[in-house]
């Protein structure tokens, strides 16, 4: 039979065991966080009907999707969250509580090239805030909030919050007369990061067709060093323009009561975002060390979504932490915690002879009690029953002999310090929770 060389296609993520339990451990701190906000978890379908997920499509976006055809049907893998809750809520509006608080975490697919720190399978971790026909502007001051609250919990110090308002933009392109342009001149200043203000000048000239001194008043603007107080010279310039600036000091005036420290965000014009549904509030988060791989955390307000899917409007706001690319930038960097436990169990019972039933009813004692426990069942040496226990950081092993097995007890060795004391199973266990039982970061602290 000829061998197929196993292999994992560029672009997906398979990690070992011990790393595997430090993602789990990251996404457990997203569930918590996000609960901790009132967030309820949901699930949607991978796969998703292509003229579902297409239906604001177009551009990148159906570049990058990944589609086929099963039979009949015209199906598409999900690119991010946000659309299919988008059909979720339109779906189900009738069994929904507004606003409705939904958090997921979930795989997503892009045909984009695979490189450092971008994957074509990869976790999002989203929430979003729906209205029933209107969502107060506050809603978008927690966005901050919680980013900062995850960010911390996992042990991350070192990132900033960019923001901005797409009402801003806006009215800046009727303000100067480019409000027709205004997609091709936001996808011109959403590169002004990757290559510079001159060539973004350029775009604007050359291929959109702005005027140079008028290209120029745009940029001056978007980069200046006090964007409050430049925003506050415009002010009855345009209603648009007004009314994005209002809702940016609506956000950022309770941030404060919120608990974003004003060394975690700041206010930047120049950012746009590339998905042309949002219309309000925009966020991305950058690592301070790590500007290279961009944001790993982004998001913003959208009025307009669920209109492709339901004649109600349903404006939401939210926010999508890239789980996978985070995680490679933590990993590489050397930045995950050692001391976060990634045993798969926090004993292992370990059969001494004929004792296999007496062992086995230890063991689900232990269970019982809250202890992740296993049970060695081959019939190896003993050097290699805790060899294999020191191979997966196992914490406690679980002795059981004819001794033990007799006098209805077991040997409780702690494999870090060596100690080892005869005792009741049920004993055995408070003593192996209470020193298992510890909170430590994800992460190292960066």
């Amino acid at each position: 039979m000829d061998r197929i060389k196993p292999r994992t296609l560029s672009g997906f993520m398979e990690l070992l065991p011990p790393r595997q339990a430090q993602m789990r451990a990251v996404m457990k701190v997203l569930r918590e966080t996000y609960a901790l906000y009132g967030f309820t978890p949901i699930d949607t379908p991978i796969i998703e009907a292509a003229e579902v997920l297409l239906a604001k499509g177009g551009g990148e976006t159906e570049k990058q999707i990944y589609r086929f055809t099963k039979g009949d049907s015209d199906l598409a893998l999900r690119f991010d969250l946000t659309v299919p809750l988008a059909k979720y809520v339109a779906l189900n509006y009738g069994q929904l509580t507004f606003p409705f608080r939904r958090y997921q975490i979930g795989k997503v697919y892009r045909g984009e090239r695979a490189q450092r720190g971008r994957f074509r399978e990869f976790y999002q971790a989203d929430i979003d805030v729906i209205g029933d026909g209107a969502l107060d502007v506050a809603n978008e001051a927690e966005m901050p909030a919680i980013i900062c609250d995850v960010f911390r919990r996992l042990g991350i110090e070192r990132f900033r919050i960019r923001m901005n308002n797409r009402k801003v933009l806006n009215g800046l392109f009727e303000y100067l007369g480019v409000g027709e342009s205004a997609g091709a001149v936001m996808t011109a200043i959403d590169k002004l990061d990757k290559i510079g203000a001159e060539k973004v000048c350029a775009i604007l000239t050359d291929e959109i067709g702005m005027a140079p001194d008028m290209a120029r008043q745009l940029l001056d603007i978007l980069v200046s060093g006090d964007p409050m107080a430049t925003l506050d010279g415009l002010l009855g310039k345009c209603p648009a323009l007004d009314e994005g600036i209002a809702e940016l000091k609506t956000v950022t005036g309770l941030l404060p009561g919120l608990g974003v420290p004003d060394d975690k965000w700041e206010i930047d014009l120049t950012i746009a975002r590339g998905l042309d549904y949002y219309t309000g509030t925009v966020y991305e988060t950058m690592l301070l060390d790590h500007p290279e791989v961009g944001s790993v955390c982004s998001g913003g307000r959208y009025d307009n979504l669920a209109g492709y899917y339901t004649d109600k409007k349903l404006p939401g706001v939210g926010v999508s932490i890239g789980v996978t690319r985070l995680f490679y930038i933590l990993q590489e960097q050397g930045l995950l915690n050692d001391k976060l436990d990634t045993a798969p169990c926090d004993a292992l019972v370990i059969p001494m002879g004929d004792v296999m039933g007496y062992a086995v009813s230890a063991a689900t004692a232990l269970r019982a009690a809250g202890v992740r426990t296993q049970v060695y069942n081959e019939k190896k040496k003993v050097k290699a029953k805790f060899a294999y226990a020191d191979k997966l950081a196992v914490p406690f092993a679980v002795i059981i002999g004819e001794d033990e097995a007799a006098a209805g007890t077991v040997s409780l060795k702690n494999l870090q310090t060596g100690e080892q004391t005869t005792l009741s199973a049920e004993a055995a266990a408070r003593v192996i929770l209470e020193k298992t039982t510890r909170q430590v970061k994800p992460v190292k602290g960066c």
